[in-house]
């Protein structure tokens, strides 16, 4: 699955914390990589979950 997303990353405390503008998907990482790499992964569970039929 491919798509393009708006990301805010922001450090707070010893954690970076990476964003997704469009549908507030949010999650964390100890490195900025590790945090893109979360989100990704949580974005496309996301999509998975909004393209079933109930």
């Amino acid at each position: 699955m491919r798509f393009q997303a708006t990301v805010v990353i922001q450090k707070e405390d010893d954690w970076y914390v990476a964003k997704c503008i469009e549908n507030n998907v949010a999650s964390q990482g100890h490195t900025i990589e590790e945090a893109i790499e979360n989100l990704t992964e949580a974005l496309q569970l996301y999509y998975e979950d909004e393209m079933q039929v109930p």
